[in-house]
């Protein structure tokens, strides 16, 4: 994840010669890389205007970071986690973040400057809020398939006391429409095999001679089939639990299986049908947030820097992609260069807090465009 820091300053003279120091400096130190970013001449408005515009501004700034994390991390979540994945599909406009900020241009088609800020505003909180809305819906159809696809997929693995047997029994290990006699299903432990064969029999009366089989295995134990007649289910329980062989509440019934069988495949069709296309969405949404958030960025840089400049409008906007090891050092270098914008800040240098969230670099309309 990575941090920018996005700057303004006046226009004058004097102003323009401090940046051009910011950027040689900055350059030489090995500090942070700069580019100009450049804001259309839009439509000022009233100062109380600006004003009501400056708060909703950072509002809908907070909500858009919000939205494109989510949209992130939802990414890696469908791509099972692999972040390096996941990291290829975030692009705005086909190319990586960092080249969209360091090349950034005003979408005129989509964000008309000659309507007023507050229509502009308007228009991405309805776009951001849409998106979010989607995100939520397409969201809750794909996790409800996968969690119900989990569910049933956890059940086929686990010991053979709890897991589904659906994949395992077969119509011709049981005993099927007799009016007397029921197949039943016991778990043994491995170490008591021999135990078993030489007990079955003889754990209570009516039980059919040589009728075990094992079915299954896991580390554990083994699934073995037993027959017996139906009036001495209980006293063969109770006896074979004294052994230690577990008998399964089972009772085989090949509609209720094929019924769960059909349902995973019917799951994983829908999990892999609905895949490419959420994968899709989120890619393409994922850009249209992230390049609508930026022009939220543009807006407030816009307005905060009219507030504090005045008019008529002249003003320099720069955006900053600062060296982790370098972050202190760039902040005393920015309040070095334009502590003068601020007064207040000037006089009060140790409150470090207040001028990295008023000023963040000592430019004094400064948004930190946050990590990305």
């Amino acid at each position: 994840m990575a941090e920018f820091w996005l700057i303004s300053v006046p226009g004058d003279k004097t102003n323009l010669a401090a940046l051009d120091r910011m950027n040689t400096v900055t350059a030489k130190a090995n500090l942070s890389e700069n580019s100009k970013f450049i804001i259309p001449d839009l439509k000022v408005g009233t100062l109380d205007a600006l004003i009501g515009l400056s708060d909703d501004l950072g509002k809908l700034d907070v909500f858009a970071e919000s939205v494109i994390k989510k949209i992130a991390q939802y990414i890696g979540e469908i791509m099972d986690d692999s972040a390096e994945k996941a990291q290829e599909n975030l692009l705005a406009n086909g190319v990586d973040l960092v080249s969209y900020l360091g090349r950034f241009e005003w979408d005129m088609a989509k964000y008309p400057v000659k309507q007023p800020l507050k229509n502009l505003t308007d228009s991405l909180s309805k776009q951001m809020s849409q998106i979010d809305a989607d995100l939520k819906s397409r969201a809750h159809t794909y996790n409800n398939i996968k969690g119900n696809l989990q569910s049933l997929e956890r059940k086929t693995v686990g010991s053979l006391l709890t897991r589904t047997l659906a994949d395992i029994v077969n119509k011709e290990d049981f005993v099927l429409n007799s009016e007397y006699l029921i197949t039943l299903l016991v778990v043994v432990p491995k170490t008591s095999y021999n135990a078993w064969q030489k007990t079955y029999e003889s754990l209570s009366d009516m039980v059919v001679p040589r009728s075990t089989k094992l079915i299954a295995e896991d580390t554990e134990g083994g699934l073995f089939t037993v027959t017996l007649f139906r009036k001495v289910i209980d006293d063969f329980k109770y006896k074979a639990r004294e052994n230690k062989f577990m008998v399964r509440e089972f009772y085989f019934n090949e509609k209720e299986l094929q019924s769960e069988k059909d349902e995973i495949i019917k799951l994983a069709a829908d999990k892999k049908q609905q895949y490419g296309p959420l994968l899709r969405w989120l890619k393409v949404n994922f850009s249209e947030a992230f390049i609508a958030w930026i022009h939220i960025k543009a807006l407030r840089v816009f307005v905060e820097s009219v507030l504090r400049y005045g008019l008529p409008v002249n003003f320099q906007a720069v955006i900053l992609h600062p060296y982790k090891k370098s972050m202190k050092r760039l902040r005393d270098v920015l309040n070095a260069l334009f502590r003068h914008l601020d007064e207040a800040a000037a006089a009060n240098m140790k409150d470090v807090s207040r001028k990295h969230q008023n000023n963040a670099t000592c430019s004094s309309c400064v948004v930190s465009a946050g990590s990305m």
